[in-house]
């Protein structure tokens, strides 16, 4: 594979458009400190963003902060994720591959009783050794809420200001009959639009903990995820897409791009709040997607397919990062990199010691140009959200092929080589949407490939999280989605 790193300033912004496995084969040992001192850290994760819905990406809808992050900072061109929201959050937060922590499956529905392993150290409880002593979260969690050990404020934040699931009305935050929103652990009423009550809380936290750094921003946001719903005056800006006819895609795809266009402006705020606090040059800001975009909306061309696939569609996403001096330049980075990633690089970066056992690596050297490219290595997505008999499972493999397979839980003993079974193969670092099926040329890098899935389908623990998709005969949510946190956080922190 040939690294490329290009400087290109395409997008013409101004300055106010504001058992371990093969695969864990990567550690850290001492680790020298960060290159310009400790960071802020601002977390920036979009919901169901499409590759193809940004404006630096050739799309319609505006969206100059997001393009501005990508103008003046790093662009990961090969950034990959989970195809669904909460196994994204969790390799995010954990360093490691979902499906080793049996939390690759399926989204964690409203219903279901599982969570991120609460013996695990995440990624805020290791910043906080590191000291960062403000350690926030605003938006949606989605990785466990029905018990105490689940709760943000039981993972290592020292606050929380949002939502335990996903897809709740933007207005009310209602999902299942019950408001879920939230000021730590009490529920909160609050009046407006999701998406800006999410930029208000996480503003609100930067401009009291300015002063006091380094702290760690995690910015969930629920937008542009279902249900499409959009404040009039972002609805107003754009009428050329409204149909004629009221078609249902199209007035979703309006409403989508008022969605991503409100979004866009409270990252701007955002970006807006640290410079009035005088931190900008002080603060790293990381921005992605947490899965492709819904396919009926087509938002994520020119790649193959979208959410809830295994194709580019569904796992490579929008990807930018800035602090200003140190990870500049307007440069685009094609080396895949993986949502794995962000964990490993976000401690380097904070001077703290990278744990071993993790499947993401450390690029701080690749962003802050130090090297060209990090040591070559296979990348996995997986989804079992329709059940053990419809699942897919792929590899992007170190030397730039891509086996996908679809079908039967793999691990059984026939493997992928059955009729019920699609195998596709294709030279990805040559054919980036997918179109040429090479599986009958090169059966030797199937079989290959295949022996590969298969032991990472083996990965997953037993006891893993079902899929779920209907709730149990009586499941009722708790008054407010209440959930009161440990107090076993306060004694982590001492």
């Amino acid at each position: 594979m040939t690294t490329r790193i290009r400087r290109t300033c395409a997008v013409n912004l101004t300055a106010t458009a504001l058992p371990l496995l093969s695969i864990c084969i990567f550690a850290s040992a001492a680790t020298p400190a960060p290159p310009a001192g400790q960071p802020n850290i601002v977390l920036i994760v979009a919901d169901d963003l499409g590759w193809g819905v940004v404006g630096y990406n050739g799309s319609f809808v505006r969206t100059p902060n997001i393009d501005r992050l990508a103008s003046q900072g790093v662009q990961l061109t090969h950034f990959y994720v989970s195809p669904m929201c909460s196994p994204t959050r969790v390799g995010l937060m954990t360093g490691r591959y979902p499906m080793r922590l049996g939390l690759g499956r399926s989204v964690i529905r409203p219903w279901s009783p599982y969570g991120l392993p609460p013996e695990l150290q995440i990624l805020p409880e290791l910043l906080t050794t590191a000291g960062y002593r403000h350690r926030g979260v605003f938006g949606k969690w989605h990785l466990g809420h029905l018990r105490p050990a689940w709760h943000p404020l039981s993972q290592g934040f020292t606050t929380f200001h949002g939502q335990y699931n996903g897809a709740a009305d933007y207005w009310t935050r209602i999902r299942e009959g019950e408001m879920d929103w939230h000021k730590d652990a009490e529920p909160l009423k609050e009046k407006g639009y999701t998406t800006e009550l999410i930029a208000d809380a996480a503003c609100e936290f930067v401009k009291r903990h300015a002063a006091g750094g380094p702290f760690f921003c995690y910015v969930p946001f629920t937008a542009p995820h279902d249900p499409f719903q959009a404040p009039d005056k972002y609805l107003a800006a754009y009428p050329s897409t409204a149909p004629a006819n009221d078609n249902a895609v199209s007035r979703d795809r309006r409403t989508l791009a008022a969605m991503v266009t409100c979004l866009d402006d409270a990252i701007g705020r955002i970006l807006q709040t640290l410079h009035d606090s005088g931190v900008a040059d002080k603060t790293l800001v990381w921005f992605f997607s947490d899965n492709g975009g819904v396919i009926r909306l087509r938002f994520n061309g020119p790649l193959r397919r979208g959410k809830l696939t295994v194709y580019e569609g569904g796992v490579r996403v929008p990807c930018a990062i800035w602090w200003p001096g140190v990870i500049e330049g307007c440069r685009k980075i094609d080396v895949p990199s993986i949502n794995l990633d962000v964990m490993p690089t976000l401690l380097r970066l904070a001077g703290k010691t990278v744990p071993s056992g993790l499947d993401g690596v450390d690029i701080s050297e690749l962003l802050t140009s130090q090297v060209a490219s990090p040591p070559r290595r296979d990348l996995y997505f997986f989804t079992g959200h329709l059940g053990l008999q419809r699942e897919q499972i792929a590899i992007r493999s170190a030397d730039g092929w891509k086996l996908v397979v679809t079908g039967p839980d793999i691990r059984e003993s026939q493997g992928f080589r059955t009729p019920e079974h699609q195998v596709e193969l294709f030279r990805i670092s040559e054919d980036p949407y997918e179109h040429d099926d090479l599986a009958a040329k090169h059966p030797d890098v199937v079989e290959e490939l295949g022996g590969k899935l298969i032991a990472f389908r083996n990965s997953e623990p037993s006891g893993a999280m079902p899929p779920a998709v209907e709730p149990p005969a009586g499941f009722k949510p708790p008054r407010y989605w209440r959930n009161q946190p440990e107090t076993r956080r306060s004694a982590r922190e001492k």
